[in-house]
């Protein structure tokens, strides 16, 4: 269950309150109809644990390696072992894993036991059932598919209010097989027990499907000569698998599934043409074989291409170091976060448009507690085809090796409503783009 910030405790409230922006009553989303107004930020949710402490809570799943999915969970008890029990049937557990299992210290709050399975090999489109840790409710979830069709629902700057919940309700109203978020998951910003409530609120559907991560602003964390490096909540309890793609941070890695290569970039780890995240970029690219994964798609939290007025030029200097490998490489969409409104780009090269490189999207319209960023440029560039300031979701289905369709969800309070939508061939099947297969580079022949 879940509970308003008005019921909290007036201490609790004066905590938080300064986390709340005020906002108009009522706006107009930019470029949306004119009879639809959307309403304001909608409060804090505090999401609680109503079992006993040994019973695990903040269960997620994610994507590690091949046919393996990793089970994470914390409890207040120290003595629970990290094992998973899972199975094909329903309270039947015929496997059986175990894993790792820590705890942090963030000045004066220190955190549950953090427990880390990995279990598998699994079987793909199958559901399984699950058990944490010898004790408590039993989950389940549904692995991916192992041939196209596969979906993917996509949603940046989450948060963990009413409007949050609105949007994982319509999230879970229709099937998908992989969450993708491009950074700022709970707005803890150093309020360590706001990345316990944000661990239950999205449980229900984190334990279900794998949620595939990377970090935003809200996730740093950093206090000079305490806590310099940062991220220290987000790496303890949303490890990600970067250690198999050759990563040597949880901050950037890739991954495979179902013909898709997915890199998951760091808007705030050093990417300059020196840093480790720029050659480790470079090596991963490099071993991209396009008849496999014939589509790759990128996340970061910080847009390149950005027409709201809001965060205006905070990844410019990331897309002049980067953007020229992602169009050598082909890469077929690039997804952001940061900017809390909804805004889709035709293929953009250099500021331009160019068949050759990667459609744009930014999706930073998850629920966030600081509201939308209502305010665009204005004329709107040519580049940018569909921008909308409102809270929703985007959802990726690729149909096969060459056609996929992209659509974007405004929340209508108890509907969502697809707002935008848009077929489009990935450049692999493109006969004017150069692609990577095998390791070379080469010019598709005209068909």
């Amino acid at each position: 269950m879940y509970f308003s910030l008005i019921n909290w405790s007036t201490a609790t409230m004066a905590t938080l309150l300064f986390l709340i922006l005020p906002i108009l009553s009522f706006v107009v989303p930019h470029h949306g109809p004119v009879e639809f107004f959307r309403q304001p930020p909608r409060p804090l949710v505090y999401t609680l644990h109503d079992g006993p402490k040994a019973h695990p809570q903040q269960v997620h799943v994610s994507l590690v390696g091949k046919n393996f999915m990793k089970v994470s969970w914390i409890t207040e008890e120290t003595d629970v072992p990290s094992r998973v029990d899972y199975g094909k049937v329903q309270s039947k557990y015929d496997s059986s894993a175990t894993g790792e299992h820590s705890s942090y210290n963030y000045f004066f709050y220190t955190s549950g036991e953090i427990h880390h399975v990995t279990i598998g090999p699994l079987d793909p489109t199958t559901t399984y059932y699950y058990r944490c840790g010898g004790s408590g409710p039993e989950f389940n979830f549904r692995t991916p598919p192992a041939t196209f069709p596969i979906e993917f629902v996509i949603v940046g700057d989450l948060g963990q209010t009413e409007w949050t919940s609105s949007t994982l309700a319509h999230i879970n109203a229709s099937n998908y097989d992989v969450l993708l978020l491009p950074g700022d998951l709970s707005y803890a910003d150093s309020h360590q027990p706001l990345w316990d409530t944000f661990g239950r609120l999205v449980e229900p559907y984190a334990s279900r499907r794998p949620w595939m991560v990377t970090e935003g602003n809200h996730e740093q964390e950093i206090v000079p000569i305490i806590y310099p490096n940062g991220f220290k909540a987000y790496n303890a309890r949303w490890p990600m698998p970067h250690e198999e793609s050759g990563s040597e941070s949880n901050l950037y890695y890739s991954f495979d599934v179902v013909g898709t290569h997915i890199i998951m970039l760091g808007s705030y780890a050093e990417f300059s043409v020196d840093s480790d995240q720029y050659k480790w970029l470079s090596n991963d690219m490099a071993k991209i074989d396009r008849s496999r994964t014939p589509w790759v798609i990128v996340l970061l939290h910080a847009p390149w291409y950005n027409s709201n007025l809001a965060h205006q030029g905070e990844g410019e200097s990331m897309r002049v170091a980067m953007e020229e490998m992602l169009r050598n490489s082909s890469v077929d969409m690039v997804f952001a976060g940061h900017v809390h409104a909804y805004e889709r780009f035709t293929r953009v090269y250099d500021n331009k448009v160019d068949p050759c490189g990667p459609i744009y999207i930014t999706i930073g319209d998850g629920g966030n507690r600081e509201g939308l960023a209502m305010t665009y440029k204005d004329p709107s560039p040519s580049i940018s085809l569909y921008r909308e300031a409102s809270f929703g979701h985007g959802r990726l289905r690729i149909m096969n090796e060459t056609h996929a369709h992209w659509s974007w969800h405004r929340n209508n309070d108890s509907a969502s409503f697809a707002a935008d939508n848009v077929w489009f061939e990935g450049l692999s099947s493109a006969s004017s783009c150069s692609v990577k297969t095998r390791g070379e580079t080469f010019q598709r022949d005209e068909l």
